[in-house]
């Protein structure tokens, strides 16, 4: 192993917070919108947000958080820079952390809703990620979790060869079928699961009006689509092969 092998994944983890005073910017507004209206109208539509206590976990600069705040709930936002973390501040009333989503200092249960949008494939272990976020969901409660398809990680390498995109953080995406058995073995059951972006959403101003009606089969053709948006609840823990509730 080379003298600066372990200080390249260290760099690219906190890729974004080197840019977070341009990530508003350059990111694709369309799909951040797009995801704020699955999770929000779609995913977690009929699950009261109010006065609940939800974990934005991989908070980038709050557009999450201040949505979920807005809804009334008691929203912590976490992520791993610390620059991203003073624009949370500025946008939402959160109480910012800055943390490890691999590697959460909450205890067992602590939050009724977890949102982690866009976040566990800039992780070096997703699958950790996975089991840290429905760790520290209370049992009953809900986690939504949103991320890229690896079947289109392809898409990502040619575009950053052709330098289509403005990243380079860690891209550790997973396979429709492997997120849903890391949530199975980490304790969580499936309650409602579609696809996003049947293409890239890299045609600008078209976007909406091609790619947004596709959206629509994304509940039935969703391992084929270049992101991917789950609602898991968190199921009671297994003694004796029954379940307890008494968590």
């Amino acid at each position: 192993m080379s003298a600066d092998s372990p200080a390249i994944p260290a760099r690219r983890e906190t890729f974004y917070d080197r840019i977070a005073d341009d990530f508003d910017r350059v990111m694709n507004r369309y799909d951040l919108a797009r995801r704020l209206e699955v999770v929000f109208g779609t995913l977690l539509s009929g699950i009261e947000l109010s006065g609940r206590r939800v974990l934005d976990a991989g908070c980038g600069t709050g557009w999450f958080s201040h949505a979920t705040a807005a809804r009334g709930a008691r929203v912590v936002a976490l992520d791993i820079g610390p620059r991203l973390l003073r624009h949370v501040r500025q946008r939402c009333p959160a109480a910012a952390i800055a943390g490890d989503v691999t590697a959460l200092t909450f205890s067992n249960d602590a939050f009724d809703v977890v949102i982690s949008s866009e976040c566990i494939e800039h992780t070096p272990d997703p699958r950790r990620a996975v089991h840290e976020l429905l760790r520290v969901c209370r049992t009953g409660g809900f986690l939504v979790i949103t991320c890229p398809n690896r079947a289109w990680h392809w898409s990502c390498r040619l575009a950053n060869r052709l330098r289509l995109r403005p990243y380079d953080g860690l891209e550790n995406w997973p396979g429709w079928f492997e997120l849903r058995r890391w949530i199975g073995e980490a304790g969580g059951q499936i309650v409602r699961s579609t696809g996003i972006h049947a293409v890239p959403f890299i045609l600008g101003p078209l976007n909406p009006i091609l790619l947004r009606p596709l959206d629509r089969l994304g509940r039935w053709l969703g391992p084929l689509y270049v992101n991917q948006a789950v609602l898991i609840q968190k199921r009671p823990r297994r003694v004796g092969g029954t379940a307890d509730n008494n968590r």
